[in-house]
């Protein structure tokens, strides 16, 4: 549901604005400054701004723009209907979620998932200016938990990428700059069961860039490579393969080779005649699209429309493609996907036998 900028006004806590934009408002929502009673100075001026790098760093951009985009739509809707944003009132939340949840207007309405998150992001909110939001308020938890029992669904996962789909898509693609660096990117992804934004974060060394989500490391066997990934630090290792045609490890030397890439992000853009590599890092959404045009151009589920084909693959795809083809031990694979538990992992499989371990025969049937 797109966000609307409105402008609101609270009459316990003076004049009180949206933002037209969501990343101004997201800047308001961080703002951290000193006490009142405490006079400003350079040092501590310095450390102000630092501090709201860090408030920043606490979660991710896609989160942090989903957040305020929850917010804006949160406040637009209070607008409406008479309410004030501050204090948070339970009461209006749980109408607020009601209203979500059975659509209104030309509004349908949302997936428990979504309005979950909603929650969330409106908690999260709150939390910045000094509030604190009690999910578990009657007002709250009871119309939730009604919500989810009422409309709840199993979730929809993305079309896992198998082994045979991921060397078709890859051999859909040239052997000029833009199609090293894009066969690097999914062969990279797929062996190493990585998220896309973790993919574009890699830098050649460690602290190569501010931004950066970790970095990789090459040697005879395999590259290893350390993230700073959505669950914390990890170390993801990644053999080499049988051959070269396929091997992750050798599609990223030939990238970093010809693309003279040996400082800053691995993967970046391309000048338009594809000579030359540029110092602008991809964005996340680069490889999403990437897959998508791969998995079109290389004929996969050709017995699907392609709206449907498009829709069933993603940036998890890859995760999925890893986790549904290693023929290994699950532990193994839970390890290079992050995962806490071995039932998250899971999840990632598509094609898995379920009945390996069959209860009723160990019960004496």
């Amino acid at each position: 549901m797109a966000a609307e900028d409105e402008k609101s006004t609270s009459s316990n806590s003076g004049a009180f604005s949206i933002a037209q934009d969501d990343e101004i408002d997201q800047e308001k929502s961080d703002d951290i400054s000193l006490p009142a009673h405490v006079a400003g100075s350079g040092s501590l001026d310095r450390l102000v701004d630092t501090a709201r790098d860090y408030a920043r760093a606490a979660a991710s951009d896609n989160t942090l723009k989903a957040y305020a985009k929850d917010w804006a739509h949160f406040a637009r809707w209070c607008r409406m209907k008479g309410a004030e944003l501050l204090p948070p009132s339970p009461e209006m939340i749980g109408l607020y979620l009601t209203d979500l949840a059975s659509g209104s207007g030309r509004s349908p309405a949302l997936s428990v998932s979504t309005i979950d998150r909603r929650l969330s992001g409106l908690a999260w909110n709150y939390t910045q200016r000094g509030f604190s939001l009690d999910r578990k308020n009657r007002h709250i938890a009871t119309v939730l938990a009604g919500i989810k029992r009422k409309h709840a669904r199993p979730p929809v996962q993305k079309e896992a990428i198998l082994a045979e789909d991921i060397l078709a898509m890859v051999a859909t693609l040239p052997y000029d700059l833009r199609g090293l660096r894009d066969r690097a990117i999914l062969l990279l992804g797929y062996a190493g069961g990585l998220r896309r934004s973790e993919i574009v974060s890699l830098d050649v060394h460690k602290d190569d860039t501010p931004d950066s989500g970790g970095w990789i490391e090459i040697f005879d066997k395999g590259a290893l490579l350390t993230l700073n990934a959505k669950t914390g630090w990890r170390e993801v290792e990644i053999g080499r393969g049988s051959k070269d045609q396929t091997c992750p490890v050798h599609a990223l030397e030939q990238w970093l080779h010809f693309a003279k890439i040996d400082f800053g992000p691995i993967f970046v853009g391309t000048s338009r005649d594809g000579k030359r590599a540029s110092e602008t890092r991809l964005n996340d959404k680069h490889v999403a699209r990437l897959i998508k045009r791969t998995v079109l151009d290389a004929g996969i589920r050709s017995d699907l429309p392609e709206k449907d084909r498009l829709a069933l693959f993603s940036g998890h795809s890859l995760r999925a493609g890893l986790a549904s083809s290693a023929e290994v031990d699950e532990r193994y694979v839970q390890k290079q996907l992050g995962h806490a538990s071995a039932e998250m992992t899971r999840r990632y499989q598509r094609r898995r036998d379920r009945f390996r371990v069959n209860l009723t025969k160990a019960a004496g049937l």
